[in-house]
């Protein structure tokens, strides 16, 4: 049998093969550099309402404490980019390219599964998970620290010639495989993703205000009500939003996704703002059946609409 090492141009072709546009694999440890950050950004409360960022922090900044024996992180990169012709036009109510197709979850944990299934039919013994932004795991640094892309303005992940419209996925693994070493930061001196964004979240260079995105507000807060102070400042967006990244010089060399099941429903980009105001439970079930946009849910999702359009009156 090989060295595991010898077997990484194998799992980064057998990824390609599965349609994930990048790889990269780094050593499981202790995010040094990552700890202080993530502890001063949750003592300023830039987590807002979401108390679960709070959980497990010790888990967060080592993979050896979610994975026994774990001795890599296998980041993965599948682009969700829809073609033109698919996006929403400007002039209805917008929900983020993300939502499109079917939930990213299931898309991406399927071709995990095949992954490491394949990793231990052909390798041998290979101990491992599989992460889909659905445990408490760094997808950006792990991404980072694997090569594929560098952490921008915006703290987004920004890959050199694809962009960052893409979701990150993690392989934690008890085999020690060769690792990558992370790019240089290209951002320089742009700020256009801080000067766009309405609701001021990006409060400087690479640190992102959670408590004040839009996608925040649409998507993780919970609450009947959105706070009557940031009225007006959403734009049309009504779940997540794409600003930060519609800007972003670099999304001009993203390419559409070549994944079927990120295709959108058909009448999505039909929809006019008025459609949207007056959209129906079954027309929502039909529309969004398998979308991530059911995580806010047809209430959730009519809150969003009525405060955006104005309909509602809110407090504070």
């Amino acid at each position: 049998m090989l060295l595991h090492a010898e077997w990484t141009p194998y799992i980064k072709r057998r990824a390609a093969e599965l349609g994930f546009m990048a790889c990269g694999i780094s050593k499981a440890e202790f995010l040094e550099e990552e700890a202080p950050r993530l502890e001063n950004w949750l003592k300023r409360g830039m987590h807002g309402k979401m108390a679960w960022m709070e959980n497990h922090f010790d888990k967060r900044l080592d993979p050896r404490l979610l994975v026994d024996g774990a001795k890599s992180v296998i980041s993965l990169l599948l682009n969700y980019y829809p073609p033109a012709e698919d996006q929403q036009p400007d002039d209805t109510l917008k929900i983020s390219k993300y939502a499109y197709g079917r939930d990213y979850h299931f898309v991406i944990k399927d071709k995990l599964k095949t992954l490491l299934a394949d990793m231990q039919a052909n390798i041998g013994e290979v101990g491992g998970r599989c992460f889909v932004d659905s445990a408490p795991v760094l997808d950006k640094a792990w991404a980072k620290k694997g090569g594929v892309g560098w952490v921008g303005k915006n703290s987004n992940l920004i890959t050199p010639g694809a962009g960052s419209f893409y979701f990150i996925a993690e392989l934690i693994v008890d085999v020690e495989l060769a690792y990558d070493g992370a790019i240089r930061d290209y951002c320089g001196t742009c700020t256009k993703c801080l000067d766009a964004c309405p609701t001021q979240a990006i409060t400087e260079p690479y640190v992102v205000d959670g408590s004040k995105c839009i996608s925040y507000f649409t998507i993780e807060l919970k609450d009947q009500l959105i706070p009557q102070n940031v009225a007006g400042q959403f734009g049309n967006w009504v779940f997540g939003c794409d600003i930060c990244q519609d800007v972003c010089p670099w999304n001009r060399f993203a390419k559409p996704t070549q994944e079927t099941q990120f295709q959108p429903h058909p009448e999505l980009k039909n929809l006019s703002a008025s459609d949207w105001q007056d959209i129906t439970h079954e027309v929502f079930q039909a529309l969004f059946k398998q979308s991530a946009l059911k995580r806010t849910g047809y209430e959730g999702l009519k809150r969003n609409i009525k405060f955006v359009t104005g309909q509602s009156q809110l407090g504070s």
